[in-house]
C-alpha cells in the first residue's frame, strides 16, 4: 500500500498523531528496538494491571493527589485506545475519521461530565 493515499492511510496517521502528541514519543525512538515499538508500548501499558501512567506524558496527567487524576487518565486511557484503533495494521481493521471523530467526542463528554462530578463532590 505504499505510495497509494487512503481514507485507511489518513486515519492510521491520525492515531500515530494522537500517539505521539500523548505519549512525547516517536515510533522511531531510540527506546523501541526489536519488537517492541510505539503501539506495543501502549497497548502493554492498557493491559489489567498495567500502568497507562508510565506511558502518557506526565504533564498532561499530573499527580495522584490532584482531584482530577482519575478522570485524566481514564480519558488518556480512552485516547489511547482510540490511537490503537486508528492504527490497526491492516487497513480493513481500522475504525473510520467518522467513526474516530464520534469516539473522541465521547471521550470528552464523559471527560467533562467526570470533572464536574469531582468538583461537586469536593
Amino acid at each position: 500500500m505504499e505510495g497509494i493515499i487512503s481514507t485507511r492511510g489518513d486515519v492510521y496517521s491520525f492515531g500515530i498523531v494522537l500517539t505521539e502528541t500523548f505519549t512525547r514519543r516517536k515510533p522511531t525512538d531510540e527506546m523501541f528496538v526489536g519488537e517492541m515499538n510505539l503501539k506495543q508500548w501502549i497497548a502493554n501499558s492498557l493491559l489489567p494491571d498495567a500502568a497507562i501512567v508510565e506511558v502518557v506524558d506526565a504533564d498532561l496527567l499530573g499527580t495522584e493527589e490532584d482531584g482530577d487524576f482519575v478522570s485524566r487518565r481514564d480519558c488518556l486511557s480512552s485516547i489511547m485506545r482510540l490511537a490503537l484503533a486508528c492504527c490497526a495494521e491492516l487497513p480493513k481493521e481500522r475504525i473510520n475519521m467518522q467513526e474516530a471523530l464520534v469516539t473522541l467526542n465521547k471521550i470528552k463528554i464523559k471527560f467533562l461530565k467526570d470533572i464536574k462530578s469531582s468538583k461537586h463532590s469536593a
